[in-house]
């Protein structure tokens, strides 16, 4: 118990706490549903799949997944409509390493679309599995 009430050891202790909620803290946020490239693959080949690849026009054309459609992530919500038919069908949203595409499946899921997935990891990940690319 003395070394709890020390000051100095108290000041350590709730360091140590933060420095733990710190690490947990992204963690424990609501990223929304994120798929691998096992499962993205699955889906693509049941069809009704949408694959919605959130890069530049630039790098959509250094090479991306089979049937994807591109639409920037700055732009999405202006171009909402042209996604219009693939509201209840699943959306598997790609960019190049899962940060842009998780801001698109939140903007996505915010516009009613049903099931809408991350691509876990992006174009690098799926390279790094040696699936297709198309360029």
């Amino acid at each position: 118990m003395k070394f709890i009430l020390d000051w100095n050891n108290l000041i350590l202790i709730a360091m140590a706490v933060v420095s733990g909620i710190a690490l947990l803290l992204p963690v424990l946020q609501r990223r929304g549903a994120r798929v691998s490239q096992i499962q993205a693959t699955q889906m693509m080949n049941q069809g009704k799949t949408l694959v919605l690849d959130v890069r530049s026009a630039e790098e959509f054309a250094t090479g991306h997944l089979p049937k994807a459609k591109n639409i920037p992530l700055q732009e999405l919500a202006q171009r909402i409509a042209e996604l219009e038919k693939s509201r209840n069908n699943v959306v598997i949203t790609v960019c190049k390493s899962g940060v842009r595409s998780a801001s698109a499946a939140s903007v996505l899921t915010k516009a009613g679309f049903a099931q809408v997935f991350s691509l876990e990891g992006g174009t690098d990940s799926w390279r790094e599995q040696g699936l297709p690319i198309i360029k």
